[in-house]
């Protein structure tokens, strides 16, 4: 059985995964909208990994004899001024998504709640694969500029994630 603390940063966390889906689906749209499909691709496959993140979370409330209590979701962004813009949105997002699993980490550790501490192990893996993402295609962005040659082969590049 999970703490009352923990189960409640638990449902916290649930809420902030799906949060990102929604906020990495308005991105995808917003790509669409600009005729960047492929990244409006790598975006759609954030989303989806995001729904899977929160699945995670709840399983793991499941597994403990608890059940998830889903909340409500705000959106945090519709619009952004380019695609570097973007990307950076995504970047800091990852970026704060990380400070919450360390923080959910740190209260693990202080509940002394193995079971959750080993299920966090993945995450903290994760957010170092998710931020390096995200900053790679900044940096790319950042070297070709906001328009052109460049942009099309990066949109074309980025399609191709899986």
């Amino acid at each position: 059985m999970l703490s009352p603390k923990l189960f409640s940063a638990l449902n916290d966390q649930i809420k902030h995964e799906l949060e990102s889906a929604y906020l990495y689906a308005a991105m995808m749209t917003w790509f669409k909208s600009e005729n960047l499909d492929g990244m409006a691709r790598w975006m759609e496959v954030q989303s989806n990994e995001e729904t899977k993140h929160a699945r995670k979370f709840y399983e793991h409330i499941f597994d403990r004899g608890n059940v998830a209590e889903l909340q409500s979701l705000k959106v945090l962004a519709k619009k952004w001024k380019s695609p570097l813009d973007v990307f950076k949105a995504a970047y800091a997002h990852e970026q704060f998504i990380t400070g919450k699993i360390n923080e959910l980490m740190a209260l693990a550790i202080a509940e002394k709640d193995y079971a959750a501490q080993i299920m966090l192990n993945w995450f903290v893996t994760e957010q170092v694969e998710e931020e390096d993402s995200a900053l790679k295609v900044v940096q790319l962005l950042e070297k070709i500029g906001p328009s052109g040659q460049g942009l099309i082969m990066a949109d074309r590049e980025l399609g191709k994630r899986e």
